[in-house]
């Protein structure tokens, strides 16, 4: 192949790649979303024949296994879903929507960084130095450790970095980065891919440990090329509404912890707050003495979450019952009152049904299968439960109540916050390794035992 420039075209949305440009994407199926963008195919230069001669490969057994080495942020909410704190030389995505909170949790995590007297580099390609100070008086006190640059070039961002060798970096946003020998706009998908390949060359080369803030589109996924996620090494995603003072960070991906943690804020006036008991505040406001309303627990990694599911089941006035779904899978409740229908003979079909998680947060355990089925029974019978008594536990299509994992830590936290029965699947009961005491614990097998436990 000849070497030298070359034009190649790229559809902006999924990334094709093509020789000739068309009007509609082979790969997405879009129209009018193919740019030319212009390769430089160079012969390989003396560095890298010289990288190729010291390029050894090394046995498995020649290789440290030795931990990751993890720097804390201060946060133990944060370091929970990163799996223990920073680990050096990472490249971490963090996404959301707009407004939900991202800059303001990275801008404290600077804040925390730059107390340890660790050298922090804060780049922000969409606010000014004086917007940024306004954000970070509202937070707190920040060392001279933490320096800010305006910049959206990535020749210059990568200059700065190579000459300051910052430990932490945080880029804010990768969508408004820029690298001036790709044709394509900022923001497109030719320059977020080529963004994100600087900074994980610079991760990896130099030991940095880099933060990234992406934009996310209407469906709720990172915008810009899907290989942006395979890239990075850890994908975080900054949940909740706006309007809420709420907030759920979720790990996606992570190539050193596990994917199943989650962190839970609240936005004050002074910032994001850590809530370390996330069951009492989604307890909170609960209702005494109200159908419908019924506490179950579902696990979010190694975490306990105790959660209230509200039903409201009323005769309809339309031809079509609506149903309406909050907080969880709103296919999977009309599964469930099929089950209720078909099973316990509750005739569902011409009612009304709105079942909500309070507190804001989703949950799509099956665990709360129990708590969905128990809630829709107590609306429509009209008969409040016990606000001592909590449950969990999968439905089957027959009717059954399946066993779920960590039963014994979902009871025990029950217990610590002072609930005094659970019902649980029978199976999951005869399987503790240790007596519980201080709660009473009822086995149910199937949907009618758990109507006869609520009666």
């Amino acid at each position: 192949m000849a070497k030298g420039k070359t034009s190649v075209y790229f559809c902006q949305n999924c990334g094709f790649e093509s020789t000739k440009w068309m009007g509609q994407c082979p790969g997405c199926k879009e129209w009018n979303t193919f740019v030319e963008e212009i390769v430089d195919r160079k012969a390989p230069t003396s560095s890298v024949k010289k990288a190729l001669e010291e390029a050894k490969p090394m046995p498995l057994s020649a290789i440290s296994s030795a931990d990751e080495e993890r720097v804390s942020t201060s946060m133990k909410e944060l370091d929970r879903v990163l799996g223990g704190g920073i680990v050096k030389g990472s490249l971490v995505l963090v996404g959301g929507d707009p407004g939900i909170g991202k800059s303001t949790l990275l801008l404290q995590v600077c804040k925390n960084l730059s107390n340890k007297n660790l050298s922090v580099l804060y780049v922000s390609g969409e606010e000014s130095l004086q917007q940024i100070k306004i954000r970070a008086e509202r937070i707190g006190t920040f060392t001279d450790t933490l320096e800010l640059l305006c910049e959206t070039n990535l020749d210059i961002i990568k200059e700065v970095i190579a000459r300051k060798k910052p430990e932490v970096v945080i880029i804010d946003s990768i969508q408004t980065m820029f690298n001036e020998n790709v044709g394509s706009a900022p923001g497109s998908v030719s320059q977020v891919r080529e963004a994100t390949s600087v900074f994980m060359q610079i991760a990896k080369g130099m030991g940095i440990s880099i933060f990234i803030v992406g934009h996310v589109t209407k469906e709720g996924v990172v915008a810009g090329p899907r290989v942006l996620e395979h890239m990075v090494d850890t994908v975080l995603y900054f949940e909740g509404d706006r309007h809420e003072s709420y907030r759920i960070l979720r790990g996606v991906k992570n190539r050193f912890g596990s994917t199943n943690e989650i962190g839970v804020f609240e936005m004050r006036n002074v910032g994001l707050v850590e809530v370390e008991n996330p069951s009492e505040f989604m307890l909170s406001g609960k209702p005494i003495g109200a159908s419908g309303s019924v506490v179950a627990c579902s696990m979010e990694g190694t975490r306990p979450i105790l959660l209230e599911i509200q039903a409201l089941i009323c005769n309809t006035n339309f031809g079509n019952p609506r149903r309406t779904a909050t907080g969880t899978d709103y296919n999977r409740v009309n599964l469930l009152m099929a089950v209720l229908e078909k099973r316990l003979g509750m005739r569902l079909s011409e009612c009304d049904a709105y079942v909500n998680i309070a507190g804001g947060i989703r949950m799509n355990e099956p665990a709360i299968d129990l708590g969905i089925v128990l809630a829709i029974i107590s609306s429509k019978l009209d008969k409040p439960i016990d606000e001592k008594t909590i449950c969990f536990g999968e439905v089957g299509l027959s009717g059954e109540v399946r066993g779920v994992s960590m039963a014994e830590q979902r009871v025990l936290e029950a217990k610590k916050l002072g609930f005094e029965r659970c019902i649980l699947p029978q199976v999951c009961k005869t399987g503790f390794l240790h007596n519980i005491e201080g709660i009473e614990l009822i086995g149910v097998s199937n949907v009618k035992e758990a109507v006869e436990a609520i009666r």
